[in-house]
């Protein structure tokens, strides 16, 4: 297949950089339809099924588990728990070469989190103490994709900010593979990460098992990590009754570049992140037509080698491009505005570019860092806002994994002087009650009269 090449911006808007909402489909495939028919009957959408899936497993539990598993993994779990006796195996049966770069990963993960602040804080300059007290959250369970290859990385990028926030208790689910089994490495980084207990559970009813509990699965405060889109939806369903950290849909790649970048490695980093999903976004905004043209020849030849090439044709004919832009600058507002979960910049001066930037979930600065070394090893989490949230949201840190208390405790004095400004805001109001409270403290200060200036 030949990468297009599309040479007019306002094309670009209307086709590769247009925003489509994910989660409502206005076309579900015919694949999920066929499924959802042989489980639901007709005129079930994606988010009805869904739907239907949260209830069976808050009202049934554990037995609508062992259901759903078999229905829509094809496998018969009596033991939802893998014990560790499995991962101690399979840690020790891991090729040695995977194993150092599994701990690679990990080290580098918990130097970058470790190295980020908490919000606990106080201030004496108010009168009394106000503050904030970061308190990490008691239980979270984080989710692990299975699908067409297990994902370890995103159980290290997910697992190990919640343990650095200090969380009590990290549990994980991922969907069972052949046999029931989990992925040996995702196994090996569940215990390199310091994760308490694993699942072999997939999908939505995953997400509900953490969100209700079940009689194997403890509900947690918060569940993390990315997934499908029966995942996506489920989480989505579930809020309010469990923190979440995003809803992610399909992964995605700009890359910005001028005429030094070299096209094989622009073209290898393109069709990576191609790789991941049928729907994933891989594009390249430019203003050289030669380095277009040189990406484009790269990309066609490079595929031919590539193991998942049905996926990445697929990947690519759908939403991926190559747009020429007017000039550099245009090419760095265009991407700004897109708000792209990765956002690399392979140009002379990328600092400086970066500087333009508002919207991305990460920047990867120069050729040399680019997006698969986010994605593994470099030390931030690689689960970050897709479909446009970047302009709103951030990559998962250990603030995730903690929560806010405000903290009160004036003095008399300061108390005293601000009873009456409390009491008419509340008369406003027509709160009575609370201008009532506010006026009966009044005075306790010593006689101040409440007319200090708090400016």
């Amino acid at each position: 297949m030949t990468l297009r090449i599309i040479e007019d911006v306002e094309e670009a808007r209307r086709t590769v950089l247009r925003r489509r909402d994910v989660l409502v489909l206005d076309e579900v495939p015919e694949p999920v339809q066929d499924g959802i028919r042989k489980l639901f009957g007709p005129g079930v959408t994606p988010d009805e099924a869904t739907g239907k899936i949260l209830q069976d497993v808050r009202r049934r539990g554990d037995e609508a588990l062992r259901d759903w598993t078999e229905r829509l993994d094809g496998v018969i779990v009596e033991d939802f728990e893998v014990a560790r006796d499995d991962w101690d195996r399979a840690y020790d049966g891991l090729p040695g070469d995977l194993t150092a770069a599994i701990e690679l990963a990990t080290r580098r993960i918990r130097r970058f989190h470790q190295r980020q602040p908490l919000p606990s804080w106080e201030t004496t300059e108010m009168g009394g103490r106000l503050g904030h007290r970061a308190t990490p959250l008691a239980r979270v369970g984080i989710y692990v994709p299975g699908g067409t290859a297990p994902l370890p990385s995103s159980l290290l990028m997910t697992a190990i900010p919640a343990r650095v926030a200090g969380v009590d208790e990290v549990i994980v689910c991922t969907p069972p593979g052949d046999g029931g089994r989990v992925p040996a490495a995702t196994l090996a980084a569940a215990r390199l990460a310091g994760v308490d207990r694993v699942f072999r559970i997939g999908g939505a009813q995953a997400i509900g098992a953490m969100a209700y509990g079940t009689e194997s699965v403890p509900r947690v405060d918060k569940i993390a990590g990315a997934g499908g889109l029966f995942t996506t939806l489920a989480k989505r369903q579930v809020v309010g009754q469990v923190g979440l950290d995003g809803l992610f849909g399909p992964t995605e790649t700009v890359v910005v570049a001028d005429d030094s970048a070299d096209p094989a490695w622009v073209a290898a980093d393109l069709l990576a992140q191609a790789e991941h999903d049928v729907l994933a976004t891989a594009i390249l905004l430019t203003p050289s037509r030669p380095l277009a043209e040189a990406v484009q020849a790269e990309v066609t030849r490079q595929l031919a080698s590539l193991t998942r090439r049905d996926l990445l044709e697929t990947s690519l004919a759908g939403q991926g491009g190559i747009v020429l832009t007017p000039d550099l600058a245009a090419a760095v507002k265009l991407a700004d505005a897109f708000a792209p979960e990765h956002l690399c910049l392979s140009v002379r001066d990328p600092g400086v570019w970066a500087e333009r930037i508002r919207n991305a979930g990460g920047l990867f600065l120069g050729e040399h860092s680019f997006e698969v070394l986010g994605d593994y090893v470099a030390g931030p989490s690689h689960i970050m806002p897709t479909g446009g949230t970047a302009r709103f949201a951030s990559p998962v840190s250990v603030l995730d994994f903690v929560k806010l208390t405000n903290i009160i405790a004036l003095d008399v004095q300061t108390a005293s002087r601000l009873c009456d400004a409390a009491a008419r805001v509340a008369a406003a109001e027509s709160l009575t009650a609370h201008a009532a409270a506010a006026r009966a403290r009044r005075g306790e200060g010593d006689g101040d009269d409440g007319t200090q200036d708090e400016g």
